[in-house]
């Protein structure tokens, strides 16, 4: 049975557990509003690049339009037998399940596909760790330490990757498998495809808007050549700020819990202590009482 002493030590331990999941909860809610003003400013610029790069597609017909370099971004390719998962998980842990959701629904993706060649590049040091470590795995890229304070850059860099990785073994498709921010309480797993380019526009190529009144300087075509690597880049770079949100909502929740639970152990440890007192304040007594009864007897 443990000693007051020991329930003493156990209480003080919670307690400084308990500062800390406070703390960090805290850190995380100080940064998800940052995060959430990122997402809703970023979003709309998002949508109607896709749909500048939709509209500007419509005006080429097919046979012109395929003659460009830029079009391998915008078609299909045929069952070439290989295709690109980008893996986008958290650097840190104490965020709950946060971090596994995402790798056994990745794990989900490549056993449903085993009969393609998978190709893959992991974001986050989670992604990176748990991925090293699995065989018959093709890592072609792999980036860390980069939440939460992910910027432009990081994305520039990881859609140069894609594109490269794209391009070098003729992949039919690249899927991203991330965590996006619906609300604090709510965050959504997600398997979308960000190449061929076309899967994600928002404006159909049947719905064609003639714009033979507009004069392009430059060309349509040096746009296109120009505006799809960025939109690859601005995509990428939704999906890590949604990511981003996502872990800190995922960890702010997980600390909030952490805490509550630290200060039920508190209670339980309390209470627990003040009936060993009491315990031993009544033995004490009945010990005094013996012994003055032995002596005045």
């Amino acid at each position: 049975m443990p000693s007051l002493r020991d329930i003493r030590k156990h209480i003080k331990a919670v307690k400084n557990i308990k500062q800390i999941t406070y703390a960090m909860k805290m850190v995380a809610s100080a940064r998800i509003k940052k995060a959430q003003n990122q997402i809703l400013s970023f979003k709309p610029y998002s949508n109607y690049l896709a749909d500048v790069i939709s509209d500007l597609s419509s005006e080429f017909d097919d046979e012109k339009l395929y003659m460009y370099d830029f079009s391998r971004f915008l078609k299909k390719r045929e069952d070439t037998g290989n295709i690109g998962i980008v893996v986008v998980s958290g650097d840190k842990g104490l965020c709950g399940a946060f971090n596994n959701n995402i790798l056994l629904n990745s794990i989900r993706f490549i056993k449903s596909n085993s009969n393609k060649n998978i190709y893959l590049i992991a974001v986050g040091k989670k992604s990176v760790d748990f991925f090293k470590k699995l065989k018959n795995i093709n890592l072609y890229y792999q980036i860390s330490n980069i939440f939460p304070k992910v910027n432009y850059t990081h994305a520039a860099l990881l859609g140069q990757k894609v594109i490269e990785m794209y391009d070098k073994y003729n992949l039919e498709s690249v899927y991203f498998i991330y965590m996006e921010f619906k609300s604090i309480l709510k965050q959504e797993l997600k398997n979308v495809s960000i190449l061929p380019i076309v899967n994600n526009s928002k404006t159909q190529l049947q719905n064609k808007r003639s714009s033979d009144v507009f004069i392009f300087e430059p060309s349509k075509k040096d746009l296109l050549e120009n505006l799809i690597p960025k939109y690859i880049n601005i995509e990428i770079f939704r999906i890590l700020l949604e990511n981003q949100a996502s872990e800190l909502a995922s960890r702010m929740n997980a600390m909030e819990q952490a805490s509550k639970n630290a200060s039920e152990l508190i209670d339980e440890l309390t209470v627990k202590m003040n009936k060993l007192r009491q315990a031993q304040i009544t033995t004490e007594l009945n010990e005094i009482m013996s012994g003055a009864n032995a002596i005045s007897g």
